[in-house]
């Protein structure tokens, strides 16, 4: 397959493309990132049984979020914060390590954010069904939008056009991994039980913003009644109960699990995985891009996937250990 054919989009979120040749194999991590790296703050937390997913209507039964179950989990740390691109940087700097997007040489660039003069220049090819989503090369990490753009006024905002390959990497420098599903679930909950956000279940409480997310009329017009139009430092917003930031909006978070939609209902399942194999990795809580109208996927049981060598400038992650 070419490297610039597409798939349908999974959602307005994240462009699901069908898999590139994977760069960021268990050799390169191996060889190009030892565990000398600093991963960020992390979080301690206790562990203990949650219940887990939702039947709330407003959710999407097809993305396998439901039925709720109880999972119990053992203590474990995440990363206070996504990973930022200051941390990224200090990562690929030291490794010399190239994501996928810079080999492949393109990644996926929200319409919107590129410039109307550069458009013509820097866009190849669109996806079907969902053109907002442009494929344009010379668009990675350090140049979100494509050239000429950068991040010199973003070291806080999380990294993005990161695959879940290149993630990898970062954890195999940092000391650490991805989380589970499972474990950032019950991270971002933040001690809530079944609250549609890390907050609570009113979006804006008090008509207090809490989130990066989209506002205004998808995909014409972002308001950014919220403060912002694309990522936002990750601090941005206040933490949840456990001191989680950014655990929805902002940008996509990669999880360890292959993506499924099955679920074992029966006695709590200890420290869940995901499915056994699969063609994508589950990615959860929402980005800048989502809406109620078309992506209402901001809330922390939603979930979604993509292909492991996909970037995106709206998906990053956070470590766990």
């Amino acid at each position: 397959m070419a490297d610039t054919e597409h798939a349908t989009p999974s959602n307005c979120c994240a462009p699901f493309t069908q898999s590139r040749s994977s760069v960021a194999d268990a050799s390169v991590i191996t060889s190009a990132a030892k565990a000398t790296g600093d991963p960020g703050e992390l979080l301690s937390l206790p562990g203990g049984e949650f219940l887990m997913g939702t039947d709330n209507s407003d959710g999407f039964p097809k993305d396998g979020e439901g039925p709720i179950r109880r999972v119990r989990l053992a203590s474990f740390a995440i990363g206070r914060y996504p990973v930022t691109n200051a941390e990224f940087a200090a990562f690929a700097d030291a490794t010399g390590f190239k994501t996928e997007a810079e080999v492949f040489g393109w990644s996926f660039v929200f319409r919107n954010h590129i410039p109307k003069k550069l458009y013509a220049q820097l866009v190849t090819d669109t996806v079907a069904g969902a053109e907002w989503w442009c494929q344009v090369p010379g668009a990675f990490w350090r140049a979100p939008e494509g050239p000429p753009s950068n991040v010199l006024t973003r070291a806080d905002h999380p990294v993005v056009h990161v695959s879940w390959n290149d993630a990898q990497a970062f954890c195999a420098w940092s000391g650490t991994r991805l989380p589970t599903e499972a474990e950032w679930e019950y991270a971002a909950r933040g001690g809530l039980e079944q609250k549609i956000y890390p907050w609570g279940d009113q979006l804006r409480p008090g008509g207090e913003h809490r989130c990066n997310i989209w506002q205004g009329n998808f995909p014409r017009v972002d308001t950014g009644e919220d403060g912002y139009a694309g990522t936002c430092p990750v601090n941005a917003f206040p933490p949840n109960g456990h001191g989680l930031y950014s655990a929805t909006g902002n940008a996509w978070e990669w999880c360890a699990d292959w993506f499924g939609v099955e679920h074992d209902v029966g006695k709590p399942a200890v420290g869940p995985s995901g499915a056994s194999a699969g063609t994508a990795r589950v990615m959860k809580g929402g980005s800048f891009l989502c809406h109620k109208s078309y992506c209402n996927r901001y809330r922390v049981a939603a979930r979604s996937s993509n292909t492991p060598d996909s970037s995106t400038s709206n998906c990053g992650f956070r470590v766990a250990r």
